[in-house]
């Protein structure tokens, strides 16, 4: 059985973590508020965008004309892939990059079981945690993104997309897909897998179509306009998403560190309580027993 002395200081010390994951709590579910808030805002304009694009694209197939953007929505064989895969910066955050990595793993030999060789698949790592787990599998980021993860920016957000655009279009690659972890609740955060080029937009439906819109200059202008603004804007918005499921994932694994803490805590005073009346019972005990003598 452990001394007095051995459980006071396992006391002491849990009580000094209990401190550090409740203020690493508070901040995680500070920065949860103001991420939620920024990814709630961004949603609603995304859907827009699309929808706008949808009504567009339809009556541009109403008309059979050409996008001439088009080639943002070619599909063709695959022979060589970029995956732009999201994580955090920092641990301390429960399964959150855990998950994340396993599902880009499970990409990646996805990939290379259909006949891709490993040098044809390229992963560009937004966050330390993904990049340092890429490398040790031999796919080192092209890039250093780390700085993206950690305060979410659409310039370089921006930046990142016009060039996956530029490989896209110049058939340098064939297909781009994100790997991330989504912003369901405080307690769940899905890790998602979606198709980022070629962008798949659905045609509206014929009423959609048949609207009496204006629309200048004309459709085929503003989908040309359009089409790289929203290929920008999924790429913020996948920032803004896994940073908020970032922030929740780290709340509730702080908050579950901090329960698990009190009840250790709670255990460990009562054993510390009881080594210390038995001790007390010894003592006088020995004192009865020598007085009899």
């Amino acid at each position: 059985m452990a001394s007095l002395k051995e459980i006071k200081g396992r006391i002491a010390s849990v009580r000094t973590t209990l401190k550090t994951t409740s203020a690493m709590k508070m901040v995680a579910s500070a920065k949860l508020h103001k991420a939620q808030g920024a990814i709630g805002n961004m949603l609603p304009y995304e859907k827009n965008l699309h929808d706008i694009l949808e009504h567009l694209l339809s009556a541009c197939a109403a008309k059979k004309s050409t996008v001439s953007n088009s080639a943002f929505m070619a599909d063709r064989d695959v022979q060589k892939v970029i995956i732009v895969a999201f994580s955090s910066n920092s641990s301390l955050c429960g399964g959150f990059n855990a998950n994340a990595i396993r599902e880009t793993t499970s990409v990646i030999n996805e990939y290379r079981a259909s006949g891709i060789p490993s040098e044809n698949i390229i992963v560009y790592s937004v966050g330390r945690k993904m990049a340092e787990a890429m490398k040790k599998l031999g796919y080192p980021t092209p890039e250093d993104l780390n700085a993206m993860s950690g305060h979410p920016d659409y310039d370089k957000a921006n930046a990142l997309a016009k060039k996956l655009m530029e490989q896209f279009s110049s058939l340098e690659v064939d297909k781009v897909e994100l790997v991330y972890n989504h912003f369901k609740s405080t307690s769940s955060q899905p890790t998602m897998r979606e198709t980022y080029l070629p962008l798949n937009l659905q045609s509206g439906s014929e009423s959609d179509a048949s609207s009496d819109y204006i629309i200048e200059p004309t459709p085929e202008e503003v989908i040309e306009e359009l089409l790289p603004k929203v290929l920008s804007l999924k790429i913020f918005t996948t920032l803004l998403d896994t940073n908020a499921a970032e922030h929740a994932a780290r709340t509730v694994a702080m908050q579950t560190a901090t329960d698990n803490g009190n009840e250790l805590l709670e255990d460990l005073t009562l054993q510390y309580n009881k080594s210390r009346q038995s001790k007390i019972t010894s003592e006088i005990l020995d004192l009865i027993g020598g007085s009899l003598q």
